[in-house]
């Protein structure tokens, strides 16, 4: 099969490697229908060492059940299904919790013994707690796009703003205009509020936002940002600020516009490892900081329907479709803020 590696930063390849087989017999053979490029691949796109070994790329997919090992259940060859960029048991502890980021079972794509969804085909070990069948679409549905936010982008946001306890008396700043920030943007119209400060400074971008349900648009940056999410809320800041970003530069926006007794809800990948957490920045005026790798498969049941029937259309952030072997020049348009997000069809 043909598979995308990445063998350091800006190194992208398309290679032929070995097709997948079923190694547990809790694991299944999905060939893919969809793939895509996340805003989190650019971070090793931009850092990742050079190495003769490359990475396998990929973590968001949608695809069709080739193969199942004896101990698979709830699934059958041919279903179409999505998989969460984390693939998990559904049943231990932590996963009953919501959080399958952390199963006790469970892993992530993109390790050499698993392999990466930007591929023709990927072994989906805990077969059965991880994918979710899509009943009555086809392979060629005009729904895919949407659908494939679910295996990360839409459930992220989501994830963010449900962090935050956003519901109809709170006001939102999001940071970030990637596919997470706009679909946070989303997720909190969904939740109710109806005061949502979209800082980012792309046109095309924030025209999307405001489609999702932003009021405001904030383009400055550091501390004229600051003020202007202040000026537009009296002073006071807003109840709940989703971090999208994952840089210091968005967390210390973040520590500035979030209101006393507010939330900051981070899940930006973070590209640093300490952050402002004392006194003078979240201890003194009782603000919370939450967030994290996004549960993405606990929200995919209860984000589906509105998803099915139309009334979101999450898909609206892929703005670029691409063939598999058109990856690296996926990767390349991202880079450059010509697309916000890659498409990959099969």
């Amino acid at each position: 099969m043909r598979a995308t590696f990445m063998y350091g930063a800006g190194d992208v390849r398309v290679e032929d490697a070995p097709d997948p087989v079923l190694r547990q017999p809790t694991d299944a053979i999905v060939r893919v229908v969809r793939s895509c490029v996340c805003g989190s691949d650019l971070h090793p796109y931009h850092s990742m060492p050079a190495s003769e070994q490359g990475t396998p790329m990929g973590h968001e997919f949608l695809g069709v059940v080739e193969e199942l090992g004896s101990e698979v259940t709830g699934l059958k060859r041919g279903d179409l299904v999505v998989s969460p960029f984390a693939y998990s048991d559904n049943t231990c502890a932590f996963c009953r919790e919501g959080l399958h980021t952390s199963c006790r079972n469970g892993g992530f794509w993109g390790a050499p013994e698993v392999g990466g969804a930007q591929a023709e085909a990927i072994r989906v070990p805990q077969a059965s707690g991880t994918l979710v069948e899509l009943p009555g679409v086809e392979e060629d549905s005009a729904l895919l796009p949407s659908l494939l936010t679910l295996a990360d982008v839409y459930g992220t946001g989501y994830h963010a703003a449900k962090q935050a306890r956003v519901n109809a008396r709170t006001t939102v700043t999001v940071i970030g205009d990637g596919a997470v920030g706009l679909l946070a943007v989303l997720s909190a119209k969904q939740l109710g509020a109806e005061r949502i400060v979209l800082m980012g400074r792309h046109q095309d971008r924030t025209d999307l936002g405001r489609e999702f349900g932003a009021t405001d648009v904030v383009a400055e940056r550091g501390k004229e940002g600051i003020e202007k999410v202040r000026e537009l809320t009296g002073g006071e800041g807003t109840h709940a600020v989703l971090e999208a970003v994952g840089h210091m530069s968005a967390y210390e926006m973040a520590v500035g516009v979030v209101r006393p007794g507010g939330v900051i809800s981070r899940v930006g990948v973070p590209q640093y490892e300490e952050a402002p957490v004392g006194f003078g920045s979240l201890f003194g005026p009782n603000i919370t900081l939450t967030g994290g790798p996004a549960p993405v498969r606990a929200y995919i049941d209860e984000l589906l329907p509105a998803v099915l029937d139309g009334t979101v259309d999450p898909g609206k952030v892929f703005d670029l479709t691409i063939d598999l072997e058109q990856t690296p020049e996926g990767y390349r348009a991202m880079d450059r803020r010509e697309a916000l997000k890659t498409l990959i069809r099969f």
